[in-house]
């Protein structure tokens, strides 16, 4: 073929085609185009459908974008959104501010977006990235855990490689950041969580791994729960944030044991959480800023579980092993606020 061509096109010519090819190849989506930031910015109402993105977005420090936005499969994958400080306003039609979410496509398979960076922004409400389903309480979620393989079903169908960074997270009472069952390599960094949330700040769901929380501000109100909950996600580096006055709890490790009929079938292992500052205005009361193996079965959906030979369905417990704690600091506060109730975790070093 290269030799056909170069018969047909002058040499100099062929050389820039040849040269361009891969970097054609590689490209990624393009900047949104002017019907976008019109779409965005009309008002929202009840009912409203979010508007659909899968190109670079870039918006004004006065923005302030009151319709849902969704990245949906592969499309928008590469996507890149800088805010400037624009508000994303989910509180008006609903809590949802941005959807990231996998595609089924009709043979069963999954489309998932990869590579979708979020910064810079203000946003009130909800981000929620999801695969198979929202949470690990899903239909599709549950038909997957009843049998083996589902932690790489989930993990191949939930989008991956996400980015949020420099995020100032207003809790609208619903929790502010959910990572769905199966979310992989997703990373939070430099953000500050505020606001109130009725449980946790943010949420990293069954079978997800591998995501990175860096030096983040949680500074919001729990009204009974942690801040921030690893339930059945391994592999995660929590490194360098800081809590304020975490009374109802900072970071917890457990595995959910068949709520909603859903086998959990990854345990809370191999994490990392390591110099962060947990600072306390007033420990009376206070539940544990690290407590690993949380729940151990003491739900009462637990009596009900599914069985099976794998996950929560052979065994309630946590199974909250083999994480290491090291160099947390306890601003205000006690050694016993961080509390290992689990077996072979490296538990050292914090002050």
């Amino acid at each position: 073929m290269m030799r056909i061509l170069r018969y047909l096109v002058p040499a100099g010519i062929l050389l820039l085609w040849c040269l361009a090819a891969p970097a054609l190849a590689k490209a990624g989506p393009k900047a949104c185009g002017r019907e976008v930031y019109e779409e965005l910015r009309a008002p929202a109402s009840a009912g409203t459908a979010p508007v659909s993105i899968a190109c670079d977005l870039t918006l004004a420090a006065t923005d302030v974008i009151s319709m849902p936005i969704v990245y949906s499969g592969s499309a928008a994958s590469g996507s890149r959104l800088d805010c400037h400080g624009a508000t994303l306003d989910g509180t008006v039609p609903a809590a949802l501010a941005v959807l990231i979410e996998s595609v089924r496509r009709h043979d069963g398979s999954w489309d998932r977006p990869v590579d979708i960076t979020i910064r810079n922004c203000i946003i009130k409400g909800e981000i929620n990235i999801r695969g198979l389903g929202r949470n690990g309480e899903a239909e599709l979620v549950r038909q997957s855990s009843l049998t083996a393989g589902h932690t790489a079903r989930a993990q191949a169908a939930a989008p991956s490689r996400i980015r949020l960074e420099n995020i100032t997270f207003v809790a609208q009472r619903n929790i502010p950041l959910y990572a769905g069952p199966g979310v992989t390599e997703l990373t939070v960094e430099k953000s500050t969580f505020t606001g109130t949330s009725r449980s946790v700040g943010l949420y990293l769901d069954a079978e997800s791994a591998r995501n990175r929380i860096l030096a983040n501000l949680f500074d919001l109100r729990t009204l009974w729960r942690e801040q921030l909950a690893v339930d059945g996600s391994a592999e995660n580096r929590i490194e360098d944030n800081r809590f304020e006055n975490p009374v109802s709890g900072g970071i917890f490790l457990y595995r959910n044991c068949g709520e909603g009929g859903t086998i959990r079938h990854q345990a809370p292992q191999h994490n990392i959480i390591a110099n962060n500052i947990f600072h306390y205005r007033d420990v009376a009361g206070a539940r544990p800023a690290i407590w690993l193996g949380s729940r151990q079965g003491n739900r009462f959906y637990c009596f009900s579980r599914p069985r099976a030979a794998f996950g929560s369905g052979l065994s309630a417990d946590d199974e909250a092993q083999y994480n290491t704690v090291t160099g947390n600091g306890l601003l205000g506060g006690e050694p016993n606020l961080i509390l290992d109730q689990d077996e072979n975790n490296i538990v050292s070093g914090n002050r």
